[in-house]
């Protein structure tokens, strides 16, 4: 193994300090006038730790009980239980992680009377397909999903057929 001290500037690169906008082809369903074409989704790349933060946020921790109230015990201690709430949180990181269309902005809100920006991504692609779809292009964008291989795109394509 080598003494010399390795560069670290490599590691130091202004990309790994922004979040980066990507686009995306938005659903058939929702056209632009001016293009006649799908509409253009913004989508800016999180950061890892803000996935997490925002995961970390639909997580809740509770004590474990039977079915009659009573604390399970193990080695002693009272034993814990975790649930998380995975679809709220994967639609925060939709509402979070798209551009365009905002759904942060406080006027599509109100427009869907919304409170809560997790609500946002079923209340604005209230079709499954549509949902499905800008999902499907802000989880690839951010790493978190992977394109299928041409095997699986062919296994749905016969599923779907029959």
């Amino acid at each position: 193994m080598s003494n010399q001290k390795k560069d670290l500037r490599l590691f130091m690169r202004e990309s790994a300090k922004i979040e980066e906008i990507v686009t995306a082809p938005g659903p058939d369903t929702i056209i632009d006038p001016n293009t006649g074409k799908p509409v253009v989704l913004e989508i800016k790349v999180l950061h890892n730790d803000t996935i997490q933060e925002i995961n970390e946020a639909y997580k809740k921790r509770g004590m474990a009980t039977d079915k009659k109230g009573n604390p399970y015990i193990a080695d002693g201690m009272v034993a814990f239980r975790e649930e998380r709430d995975r679809v709220k949180a994967s639609q925060h990181i939709i509402a979070a992680a798209l551009v365009h269309p905002d759904l942060k902005d406080p006027e599509l809100m109100d427009y869907f009377g919304c409170n809560d920006i997790a609500d946002m991504p079923t209340k604005v692609f209230p079709r499954a397909d549509e949902y499905a779809h800008v999902s499907r292009a802000v989880m690839l964008a951010l790493g978190i999903a992977s394109e299928p291989d041409q095997d699986e795109k062919e296994k749905a394509l016969d599923e779907a057929k029959n």
